[in-house]
């Protein structure tokens, strides 16, 4: 009897530790596996010696979460975006346009907060719907067009002070042909929204003013310099990329652009390059600078809201900001990295010039234009201002019109 306990017992400890090993084998299984916040970003995958050290950062401060980097084509990034947002296991970080940011947010589908301590506030305004009581994006970067000059081209004509505004530059037009036998500028009329961000300097973009006696008398003065040949041709029907082609070839004393496109004229023209300058964006009646910015955004349905907002709040922090900008020719929306030296101190060379003018810009932008139909609001705006500008209808009619879509839509 005895012996038979005995084995019984001895049985009982060997389940008791085959148990014991398994619950502690389940256990570290279960302690192994790591929760993942998937993270989208646009045609970034060059930038992979900046992103990753970033992630394992992040990793290394919550060492229960994976975070999963995808990079995907620009192209496509609306596309993909949408389906992922719909679906039910959207990525939690994903970076998008601000347009497209915000008709998420006015279809009610992004995750809103409230601290946006660390970036700037003009940026800011850009990104919320109640105010400024909530965001719907967090700022990633951002760029502000600055005016190039051909030095050579502004000496022949005798100019002593750059043009700061569109009617300063415009009066140059006559002086340009005669004595350059180039034109002052290539404005890009018809391209994206550029001429709403013109509009939008005069305070004319919103529905109560756009068929106004100043709006009227703004699109008349482009449909002269056009039928005038004061601008060239193309400007109704080309980008900024051919805008840019004719500043290299001497084409055009005035240049609109990110500063970006400076490495571009060293690379293709280094003779125009030699003969360069930049100046402040030309800005309309509020003095204020127009800007371009790239979200990150987060799916209202996301698994890791709150940690997407911590990981995103890592990438942009004052020193991540810094390094961006170092390796690439984007501006920070981090107000503290603004104020570093690198964007502050002016040197001897026209690189840290662009710089310098881009930060002081980026403090003095004009929010975008925000409307839950922008594409829709592009396409008319351009269309009026074409065909009023080719003389197929009054410009005040057009207007009027195109008041009447905007309050409609």
């Amino acid at each position: 009897m005895k012996m038979k306990k005995s084995v019984l017992t001895i049985i009982i400890l060997i389940f008791v530790a085959f148990g014991l090993f398994a619950w502690i084998k389940t256990d570290k299984v279960h302690e192994n596996k790591s929760e993942e916040l998937v993270f989208w970003t646009l045609q970034l995958g060059t930038f992979s010696d900046y992103i990753t050290p970033i992630i394992k950062e992040f990793e290394n401060k919550h060492p229960g979460i994976k975070v999963s980097w995808v990079d995907i084509p620009y192209s496509e990034g609306g596309k993909r975006t949408l389906a992922a947002i719909m679906s039910d296991n959207p990525p939690d970080l994903i970076n998008a346009t601000p347009d497209f940011s915000t008709l998420l947010a006015q279809k009610n589908t992004l995750y809103t907060y409230k601290d946006s301590e660390q970036y700037l506030p003009s940026v800011m305004q850009s990104l919320t719907t109640d105010g400024g009581k909530t965001y719907y994006a967090i700022p990633f970067y951002a760029t502000t067009a600055i005016t190039f000059y051909n030095t050579a081209l502004t000496d022949k004509m005798g100019l002593k002070d750059i043009p700061k505004t569109y009617e300063q530059m415009y009066a140059l037009s006559k002086t340009a042909l005669e004595k350059t036998n180039a034109y002052i500028t290539m404005p890009t009329i018809n391209e994206n929204d550029t001429f709403l961000k013109i509009l939008n300097k005069y305070d004319l973009a919103t529905p109560e003013n756009i068929n106004s006696k100043s709006a009227v008398e703004l699109v008349n003065g482009y449909k002269e310099l056009y039928q005038k040949d004061f601008i060239p041709k193309e400007s109704l029907t080309q980008t900024h990329r051919e805008s840019l082609e004719k500043y290299m070839s001497g084409q055009i004393v005035f240049y609109n652009g990110g500063g970006n496109f400076l490495n571009l004229i060293k690379e293709n023209a280094p003779d125009i390059y030699e003969k360069t300058d930049v100046s402040t964006q030309i800005t309309g009646k509020n003095g204020k600078y127009d800007f371009s910015l790239m979200n990150l955004i987060i799916p209202k349905n996301a698994k890791h809201k709150e940690l997407a907002v911590e990981f995103a709040k890592l990438l942009t922090n004052e020193e991540h900001q810094l390094e961006f900008a170092k390796i690439t020719t984007v501006m920070p929306v981090n107000k503290y990295t603004l104020e570093n030296e690198y964007f502050t101190d002016e040197q001897n060379d026209i690189q840290s010039k662009t710089r310098v003018l881009s930060a002081k810009q980026l403090k003095n932008a004009l929010p975008p234009i925000a409307d839950k139909d922008f594409k829709g609001l592009i396409n008319i705006t351009n269309k009026t201002i074409a065909e009023i500008i080719l003389d197929k209808t009054n410009t005040q009619k057009g207007l009027d019109d195109l008041k009447t879509w905007w309050e409609k839509h």
